[in-house]
């Protein structure tokens, strides 16, 4: 799984799968695609206006939790 962020034009895609030959992307809203195979796989989702949909409390965040580890960690999106 990757996360990218292009703060030039404020997009970001979450990559869960490398794209295969036969994706659709299904336009959910003005601001988010979701990126699916035939067999109904989801390979990625693309965030536009990207820090307004990930803003979390302390601004436009990513975090990354390992329950399992009980373990965090936060990436600022600017």
């Amino acid at each position: 799984m990757k996360l990218t962020y292009d703060p030039r034009y404020n997009i970001a895609y979450l990559r869960l799968k490398e794209r295969a030959a036969e994706v659709e992307t299904l336009r959910i809203s003005d601001t988010l695609n979701v990126d699916l195979a035939p067999d109904g796989t989801v390979y990625g989702i693309e965030f536009l206006n990207a820090n307004e949909q990930l803003l979390g409390v302390d601004g436009p965040m990513v975090e990354v939790v390992n329950e399992a580890q009980h373990s965090r960690h936060a990436v600022p999106l600017t």
